[in-house]
């Protein structure tokens, strides 16, 4: 009979171990200060990061985005921080992100998005990086669309050819949208080239915000490559500062909403010499709303996006030659 009564009491103690457990994950999961716990080399790492250079009223600041969402994630803390200097920001963003196959297929609702359907994605996403660079300050007059083929760049800059190429997603060749800078421009490595080099003859910036060619996202790569080439045939190396966003596997970690925690060093850029950007409580929330106006990325993917909303960004500058 006592065997019978204690196994009622060991079934609770092992649900209450349980629920324990499940507590304290929540707990690890969403407290900074369990966080630090959980990453004390990689948190004291970034502490120990210089600070990033900062920035000064009167200079023009251009950030150069691959695509719509890429400079809130990477950068939405450094324009904070340039507008409250007193300089000036403009962005220009190389595609319209009319690549991303699911959220075409949720827009259309389609499971097969091509043609038609990615351009309205990219229509959508033109509209929402708009709001985004409005809810950070950056105004409509400073914003440049060139709309280009979303996930086709790196192909598109190596082919070098007069031949356009082909979107893989929208089977576009030509620039198809009336926002552009060149509406109908073919989609070549020139015409890239000469749109692009408008845009910085239009800022004259004093700092240029790029990817890294280490971020593993191959728009990202091209993006890094033809900007810094066009700088230096205009002689003006050594105004960029670069940043990654696809930086490793599960890199942010961890994923989700932790404002409060830093933004540890991804692994694809473990090599590079970084700094870091302090953000204020405030500054995280303006960054988590312009997030939040790419509303087409969170309803597929808003853990990544908010799990770039942290206590500081990272900041690395060219190597010297190159």
């Amino acid at each position: 009979m006592s065997r019978l009564l204690g196994r009622p009491r060991r079934r609770h103690l092992w649900v209450g171990a349980v629920l324990l457990a499940a507590l304290l994950a929540a707990f690890a999961i969403n407290s900074p200060a369990a966080l630090r716990l959980l990453y004390p080399r990689a948190v004291a790492e970034v502490a120990a990061l210089p600070p990033a250079p900062g920035y000064r009223a009167g200079q023009r600041v251009l950030m150069v985005s691959p695509h719509p969402d890429d400079e809130s994630l990477c950068c939405a803390g450094n324009i904070q921080h340039a507008l409250a200097a007193g300089a000036e920001v403009y962005i220009v963003w190389l595609t319209s992100g009319d690549g991303f196959e699911l959220d075409a297929a949720l827009l259309e609702h389609t499971p097969r998005p091509r043609g038609r359907a990615s351009e309205s994605l990219g229509a959508v996403r033109i509209r929402e990086a708009t709001r985004a660079a409005a809810a950070l300050g950056v105004p409509a007059s400073h914003l440049f669309f060139l709309g280009y083929p979303d996930g086709a760049l790196l192909r598109m800059l190596r082919a070098d050819s007069d031949t356009p190429t082909a979107s893989p997603h929208t089977r576009a060749t030509r620039v198809p949208y009336p926002q552009a800078l060149s509406p109908g421009a073919p989609y070549t490595a020139a015409s890239l080239r000469r749109d692009l080099s408008t845009v910085l003859g239009r800022v004259r910036p004093d700092v240029v915000l790029l990817p890294s060619t280490h971020d593993f996202h191959h728009d990202h790569v091209a993006t890094s490559l033809v900007t810094a080439d066009l700088l230096a045939q205009r002689g003006e190396t050594g105004r960029e500062r670069l940043w990654i966003v696809h930086g490793g596997a599960e890199w942010p970690v961890p994923k989700g909403l932790h404002a409060g925690f830093p933004l540890l060093i991804p692994p694809r850029g473990r090599h590079l010499a970084w700094t870091r950007l302090d953000l204020t409580a405030a500054q995280q929330d303006t960054k988590l709303r312009a997030l939040q106006a790419h509303a087409s990325q969170m309803e597929v993917m808003p853990r990544f996006l908010k799990a770039f909303v942290r206590e500081n960004e990272l900041i690395t500058l060219p190597e010297e030659g190159k």
